[in-house]
């Protein structure tokens, strides 16, 4: 298990809020408990099934499909009955261990269903089998709504049957007196009660004594009192002894259904505790759904690479307030161990480094990460901190005296596998003392291999990139112009601390602000001002880089359309030419087969007829025929080399072409009916417009010089 430093550290890196939210999304007690018992792995196969486990339930809720784990109910006290002998369940918690085992059946048969879909998920249950005597056992003895059954057993058969029949006796009887009671005006306003179990009829308190039978009460006012008729205490105490039976009978049936159950208790108490982690699981998976979290790659190596991270309880809070949250990319590794983050004050320095904290200790306690899938997170065995005020009021330490102590720690146990993280190292004591000591501080983590993230705004600490190894610089971009935040991390060069211009932002006094820039050593002007100039350069740079991004992307985008409207335009016209062939061929067919059958009547013909010129006369049409239709394919090779066609309703002008012949004549006048006047060379004819087309003569290409 992963060692926190000091023992408040994730609640630093505020681990418990997001453990709050995967609280809200738990059904039952033993999810939660899994939740306030959470822990930080150090072993990959454990960090790995439990993301892996997550992953695949948060592909289920995107897909759709219903995990069937509807099982919500907290079962610890009855498995406990179950363990104790001479326990006894009462029927409504038999009802639950049947809900209970049907909840594993149906699991059972979903991962049948899905086959191996997910390996990760099914493998909490494969040595669970459904075990169908705990459902015969319960089902024998109980109906649907937890009630004993009549036919639990033979004796509670017949004492039912004779209760029923006591009670219709005892209700007919009751109403008979009741009816003389009331026809001798001895009944009050509400006419009957039940005391003390018993059925009593309320009578006028000045005949009490005149109605015999059994007197139970009466009412606040003393005006009614009410009696058990005399003729229905045998019966009634008949009834009572018989529900006396009747619950004696009952207790022995369910001790004896909580004896044959108490065999199963071992599968019970599985079936209990898987469905109480699928639903840790799916708490883990709703939160990964809107955090829209997601599985890193993971290495068994102290180590972290960071893809599109963002802090995740920054951007629901964002995503309320629809605001965008800027995403970080950083890697920490073997080469790159030490990062120092530099820029203005309430410029994300904080919340960049508490996001890769979170997540950090997030992936290795089972949860998915808001990052990019393509990061990767490695295994570390300590985690130290130091955030915020560490003034101690019981000590009556200071805060940099026990910032000095926190950093003894971190210097004593700090190691390879160890990540770290300081905010505002050094800060608390005079600036070239407190700069001189952080400076040592941050040369011995270094000897030491540890990894790990530093916020400052000293210059020495910014210049250490260039002199100790595995030492590197990121700063948070700054807009001058707008004087605000960027919130955006950048890698490999220091940032400066925007004094002047956040000193300006803030209404300070011009001349104020001019003593201040004499009064700083020149060197240290000089830097600070060398560093204001190039992250502003790296802003302007970056800004130019998204622009190009975005026209690049837009430029592919508007391909990408040109490509797929081509291709329709291809496909269609590929369709209308199979169309056109196909029609042709139809035409071809069709003559074909209509000569073939003609040939075979002149055939026939020939051989009966006597008058052998008549055959020939019909033959002859057939063969006409054929060489008029190839004559018309001729025709129409010749008109599609020299006339396009347009289509369209033609009108006074226009060159029409004949569908049939393939002719071509100027159309001079429309007439009624469909018909108009076409001239064809010299001469006119009057036609059908819907035997011809429009057509234009092609022009001619130059001739070449």
């Amino acid at each position: 298990m992963m060692q926190l430093y000091p023992a408040h550290a994730a609640e630093s890196l505020e681990f418990h809020k997001v453990c709050d939210l995967l609280l809200q999304k738990c059904r039952t007690d033993a999810a939660r408990e899994r939740v306030d018992n959470i822990r930080f792995h150090t072993r990959m196969d454990h960090m790995e099934r439990e993301l892996t486990q997550a992953s695949e339930f948060k592909n289920i809720l995107q897909a759709g499909d219903h995990f069937p784990n509807d099982f919500t109910r907290n079962m610890q006290k009855e498995l406990k009955l179950l363990s104790i002998s001479g326990g006894v369940l009462t029927g409504e918690q038999l009802l639950a261990f049947h809900q209970l085992a049907l909840n594993m059946k149906d699991l059972l048969l979903w991962f049948k269903k899905h086959d191996d879909l997910f390996p990760a998920l099914r493998s909490l249950c494969s040595d669970i089998t459904y075990e169908k005597k705990i459902t015969d056992i319960i089902t024998s003895v109980i109906d649907d709504s937890g009630i004993v059954r009549d036919t639990a057993s033979r004796e509670l058969m017949i004492i039912r049957s004779e209760l029923g029949k006591a009670r219709h006796e005892a209700r007919r009887t009751f109403e008979s007196v009741l009816r003389k009671l009331n026809k001798a005006g001895y009944l009050a306003d509400i006419s009957e009660s039940f005391l003390n179990g018993r059925r009593t009829a309320a009578i006028l308190a000045e005949y009490k004594r005149v109605v015999k039978g059994i007197l139970h009460g009466e009412s606040d006012t003393q005006k009614t009192v009410f009696i058990e008729p005399e003729e229905t205490i045998d019966i009634n105490n008949e009834i009572f002894s018989l529900e006396r039976a009747e619950q004696k009978e009952i207790h022995r049936i369910l001790v004896q259904a909580t004896k044959d159950l108490s065999e199963f208790s071992v599968q019970l108490e599985a079936y209990f505790k898987v469905s109480g982690l699928y639903d840790y699981i799916r708490a883990k998976a709703l939160l990964a759904v809107d955090m829209k979290a997601s599985m890193p790659r993971l290495s068994p190596h102290p180590g972290v690479q960071l893809v599109k991270a963002y802090h995740p309880l920054l951007f629901l809070q964002n995503r309320n307030t629809n605001k965008t949250t800027v995403p970080l990319n950083l890697t920490l590794d073997r080469q790159s161990r030490i990062l120092i983050i530099s820029g203005p004050n309430a410029g994300g320095k904080t919340v960049a480094m508490k996001t890769i904290g979170l997540l950090q200790l997030m992936a290795q306690a089972g949860l998915l990460i808001t990052a990019d899938e393509n990061s990767e997170i490695g295994i570390f065995r300590q985690l130290m901190v130091q955030i915020g005020d560490t003034q101690s009021i019981e000590h009556e330490l200071s805060t940099y005296s026990a910032h000095l102590q926190h950093m003894k720690h971190f210097m004593d146990f700090a190691s390879g596998k160890t990540l770290f993280f300081i905010d505002e190292l050094g800060s608390g004591s005079d600036p070239d003392l407190g700069g001189a000591f952080a400076e040592a501080i941050v040369e011995d983590l270094a000897a030491k291999h540890a990894l790990g993230i530093i916020t400052t705004h000293y210059l020495n600490l910014k210049v250490m990139a260039g002199k100790v190894r595995g030492i590197f610089n990121g700063a948070m971009a700054f807009d001058e112009e707008k004087l605000e935040p960027l919130y955006r991390l950048t890698i490999g060069k220091p940032g400066s601390s925007y004094t002047f211009a956040i000193a300006q932002r803030s209404g300070l006094p011009a001349p104020v602000i001019e003593r201040a820039r004499q009064l700083t050593a020149r060197e240290h002007f000089k830097l600070d001002k060398m560093l204001h100039h190039t992250e502003q350069q790296s802003v302007k740079l970056s800004d130019k880089e998204k622009e190009l991004d975005k026209l690049l992307k837009e430029n592919t985008r508007l391909k990408k359309h040109y490509e797929e409207l081509t291709d329709k335009e291809k496909l269609r016209q590929q369709h209308e030419t199979l169309r056109l062939q196909n029609t042709i061929k139809k035409e071809e067919l069709d003559y074909l087969r209509d000569t073939e059958r003609k040939f075979k009547q002149i055939i026939h013909d020939w051989k009966k007829s006597e008058n052998k010129q008549e055959v020939i006369s019909a033959a002859e049409s057939v063969l006409f025929r054929k060489k008029q239709v190839a004559t018309n394919a001729a025709a129409a090779k010749k008109a599609d080399k020299n006339y396009d066609t347009i289509g369209g309703a033609p009108k006074p002008g226009d060159l029409l072409r004949n569908k049939t012949n393939h002719g071509v004549g100027t159309l001079t006048q429309i007439l009624r009916d469909k018909r108009a006047i076409l001239k064809i060379g010299n001469m006119p004819f009057n036609v059908k417009l819907d035997e011809w087309i429009v057509v234009r003569k092609k022009e001619k290409p130059a001739p070449s010089k």
